[in-house]
């Protein structure tokens, strides 16, 4: 009896039950790492199908006030 699982491309189903009994680890890690793209896809438009909306985005520069400038008086050195 061989002690190498069965080939992935033969037969997924029964090396995915394999691995899965064999070397967890790697199997699972394998599955929660592929639920990061498809995650990405899906859950913005559930998300706004629930009613949450995107953050209003955060400004990258300082409104600069209409108007002359006033020069403060008294901080001089």
């Amino acid at each position: 009896m061989s002690t190498a699982g069965p080939y992935f491309f033969k037969q997924p189903l029964r090396y995915m039950r394999w691995a899965a009994h064999e070397k967890p680890a790697i199997f699972y890690s394998l599955i929660v790492g592929s639920l990061g793209p498809v995650s990405m896809v899906t859950v913005p438009p559930v998300r706004r199908y629930f009613g949450d909306e995107d953050r209003p985005k955060i400004p990258l520069t300082y409104p600069i006030p209409k108007g002359p400038r006033q020069i403060p008086e008294g901080y001089d050195d």
